[in-house]
C-alpha cells in the first residue's frame, strides 16, 4: 500500500469544542469540529480518533499533509473592494443567460438590464457571489460559439459589477474568460477545470485571478462523459489533487484556487450520494469547496421525479448536508431559501458553541 493511497475524511462532528481539548479539531478554520478520521486505504478503512492521531499515524508524512490541509483556515479573499470569506458557509447564485439551461434557461436571455437586475435582487436576498453563464452545461446541450456567449454574458456582467456586485465567470473558453474579466468579473468557474481550452490555464494565470476547479470525469471531451470510479470518492480526490498541482505548477496561486466535486457531472445517482455523504474528505485538498447540487436531476430521481422547478426542499436539504460537512459556498438557484436556511443552521452552531 503506497502513502499516496491514503486519505483521510473527518469524522464524528461536535456541537462544540468546549471541555475537549486534545480531542477535536476545527474542520478548515470554519463552524464545524470534528473528534475523529475516517482511515481510507484503498478498500480498507478505519476509525483514528484526534486523540490519538500523532500515536497511530504521525509517522506517515502523507496523513500529516492531509490534517494540516484539512485543519488549516481558509484566508478570504479580496477582490478589489469586495471579500469573499470561507469562515462560514455562503451562497453564490445561478444565473444564467442562456436560452437552455436545464433549470432556468431563457429567463435572462435577451435583456441585460433586467438580468442585471434579477442579480442585484439576488445580492440583497444574500448571495455573496452572481456566478453568469452564458451556456448550458446539461447533457446534450449544444456548444455555443464563444462570440454569442461574450454578447450574453459581458453586458450583465459590467452592470453588475459597476454596481458593486462580486461576479464570477462560469465559462470553459479563454476567450469568454477574458472579456468577462476584462467586464469585471473577478473569478472564473470553470467546469473543465481549465483543461477544454487549451489557452484557458494561461489567462487565469495572466490575469491572477481566483479559478474554481471542477471535476468531470473527461473534460476534454465534455462535462458529462466517462466510465465509471474504482471508487468515486477517493477518485474524484486523487483527479481534483493532480489538477490542482498542474494549475499551481502552470502559474496559479494555490491561495486562489477553489473546488468542485462536481455532483451531476458524468455521475450516477449512486456515486453522487457517495460523493455527498463523503464530502468533508475533500478538506485534504486544502482549498474551499464549492458544492453545486441546486435542483440537481438527483433530486428529482429521490423524489417521483420532480420536474426541476419543484427541487427547492431537496436543493436546501443538499445546502445544509454541504454545511454539515464544512463546505464554504453552495451554487444555489434559490438564494433566499438557501440564506434563510443557512442563517438558522448558524444560529444552532453559535448558540452551541457558548455551551447551550
Amino acid at each position: 500500500m503506497t502513502d499516496r493511497m491514503l486519505h483521510l475524511r473527518p469524522t464524528h462532528f461536535v456541537d462544540s469544542p468546549i471541555g475537549r481539548d486534545g480531542e477535536v479539531a476545527r474542520l478548515a478554520g470554519g463552524l464545524q469540529w470534528f473528534a475523529a478520521y475516517d482511515v481510507l486505504e484503498g478498500s480498507a478503512r478505519r476509525t483514528v480518533t484526534i486523540a490519538e492521531f500523532d500515536a497511530v499515524l504521525g509517522t506517515s508524512a502523507r496523513a500529516r499533509q492531509l490534517h494540516a490541509a484539512i485543519t488549516a483556515p481558509r484566508a478570504p479573499l479580496a477582490l478589489g473592494h469586495r471579500m469573499l470569506r470561507f469562515d462560514q458557509p455562503g451562497v453564490a447564485a445561478i444565473l444564467n443567460i442562456t436560452p437552455d439551461s436545464f433549470s432556468d434557461g431563457g429567463a435572462h436571455l435577451g435583456d441585460a438590464a433586467a438580468a442585471a437586475g434579477a442579480g442585484f435582487d439576488l445580492t440583497v436576498q444574500g448571495a455573496a457571489l452572481i456566478d453568469i453563464g452564458g451556456e448550458s452545461t446539461r447533457p446534450g446541450a449544444p456548444i455555443v460559439w464563444e462570440g454569442d456567449e461574450i454578447e450574453r454574458v459581458v453586458p450583465v456582467i459590467e452592470r453588475l459589477a459597476k454596481g458593486g456586485a462580486l461576479v464570477s465567470i462560469d465559462t470553459r473558453k479563454a476567450a469568454v474568460m477574458e472579456a468577462a474579466l476584462a467586464a469585471g468579473a473577478a473569478i472564473v468557474n470553470d467546469v473543465s477545470a481549465l483543461l477544454w481550452d487549451d489557452r484557458a490555464l494561461d489567462v487565469v494565470a495572466r490575469a491572477g485571478c481566483p479559478v474554481i476547479l471542477m471535476h468531470s470525469p473527461d473534460p476534454a471531451k465534455g462535462p458529462h462523459g466517462g466510465n465509471g470510479y474504482a471508487n468515486v470518492l477517493t477518485d474524484v480526490f486523487d483527479w481534483l489533487e493532480a489538477r490542482i498541482a498542474a494549475v499551481v505548477a502552470g502559474g496559479v496561486e494555490r491561495s486562489r484556487i477553489l473546488v468542485d466535486p462536481g455532483i451531476g457531472f458524468g455521475k450516477t445517482l449512486q456515486e453522487n450520494l457517495a460523493l455527498l455523504n463523503g464530502l468533508a474528505l475533500f478538506h485534504g485538498l486544502g482549498c474551499p469547496i464549492m458544492l453545486g447540487a441546486s435542483r440537481k436531476r438527483l433530486i428529482g430521481a429521490l423524489s417521483n421525479e420532480a420536474p426541476a422547478g419543484e427541487r427547492l426542499g431537496g436543493s436546501v436539504a443538499l445546502a445544509l448536508k454541504g454545511a454539515e460537512a464544512g463546505v464554504q459556498l453552495m451554487r444555489v438557484h434559490d438564494v433566499a431559501e438557501t440564506v434563510q436556511a443557512l442563517r438558522v443552521w448558524r444560529g444552532c452552531k453559535d448558540q452551541a458553541l457558548v455551551g447551550g
